[in-house]
């Protein structure tokens, strides 16, 4: 099996690759895509090795690369869309949940729109408006729509060619300040993890930690710091928001007694809140402590100089799980 060490955006780059290689009903199209490879290069030589008709540059409206999507997937195509930044999908809102994510209920579920809807989200650049966005929850909320996010090169790798072999439209939701992390990916194992279950990532018998996309590595670096201290934590990597995957959540809060739940995006109505909400009722009297959540403020979100004051960190985290061992 050959290995290699990957960023996640080199990775998300071979899995499209493969992906073309596979089917040729599958096409990429979004703002700068082609030649240039895309604002963050994920689709760098893709249009050089398969052509203009496979990787397509179109204009900037993100309301057309939806809706022509959606006639190119009714008529048996597998379109791959970029939106180039979180902040850039709004134009687009109205096709993904008036069309996109109901069109296969309005057919009677005989038409299916076989569409991934990339995009690059969070914070954590130092970018300026619209360009830090963590929209998730509004296409969470969505019934008709897949909603998941990779955290890591391998599950970028396998993720990105599952999303695209589903028959199901699913908005793919990147990390965009991890593009450059690295870590070991088979390229040539298959992805027999499923898409949409969520992993323990690191095992603990304290506190869980519940996290997904961009926060994952934080709420890892935070287990490894509270291990210092001599606390044990778990953490476990949604992966799939839409649908939840929360039974390895039940079973760990279960042994631990106590949950943290972390993302970047408000807390009000967001991920965090549905998940507390059905853990609560799940483990109820498992619990020794309310569900905390550690998220980003209720506010747009900020500049990029005081971007770091808004985003959860290392020692948000910790002192969440200090919160709930004062119960």
């Amino acid at each position: 099996m050959m290995s290699e060490t990957l960023t996640l955006g080199k990775a998300l780059n071979h899995g499209l690759r493969r992906a073309l290689e596979n089917d040729p009903k599958v096409v990429i199209m979004g703002e700068d895509v082609g030649k240039l490879g895309g604002v963050f290069r994920i689709t760098d030589g893709l249009q050089k090795d398969f052509g203009e008709n496979r990787v397509i540059d179109t204009p900037l409206a993100e309301a057309g690369i939806i809706g022509t999507a959606v006639g190119l997937a009714i008529r048996g195509y597998r379109p791959v869309c970029e939106i180039q930044f979180d902040g850039f999908v709004f134009p687009a809102y109205n096709q993904i949940v008036a069309q996109v994510a109901k069109m296969h209920y309005r057919s009677l579920g005989n038409v299916t729109l076989p569409i991934v809807i990339r995009i690059p989200y969070g914070g954590g650049i130092g970018a300026v408006e619209h360009h830090s966005e963590s929209p998730e929850a509004y296409f969470a909320h969505t019934p008709g729509l897949k909603v998941v996010t990779c955290s890591n090169p391998a599950d970028a790798y396998g993720m990105i060619q599952q999303a695209i072999i589903s028959d199901d439209p699913i908005v793919f939701f990147e990390p965009k300040r991890r593009y450059w992390e690295k870590g070991a990916v088979e390229l040539d194992a298959p992805a027999t993890f499923p898409l949409h279950a969520s992993r323990v990532v690191r095992e603990g018998a304290d506190a869980t930690v519940i996290a997904y996309g961009p926060m994952v590595r934080t709420a890892l670096d935070a287990a490894q710091a509270a291990a210092e201290d001599g606390r044990d934590l778990e953490v476990i990597d949604l992966r799939t928001l839409s649908p939840l995957d929360l039974g390895p959540v039940y079973a760990s809060v279960r042994k631990t007694g106590r949950a943290v739940v972390v993302h970047e995006a408000p807390g009000n109505l967001g991920m965090g809140a549905e998940i507390a909400a059905r853990i609560t009722e799940e483990c109820f009297y498992s619990l020794e402590a309310p569900v905390l959540r550690v998220t980003g403020f209720d506010v747009p979100y900020p500049a990029a100089r005081v971007e770091e004051e808004y985003l959860p960190d290392l020692d948000r985290v910790l002192d969440a799980v200090d919160r709930s061992f004062g119960w």
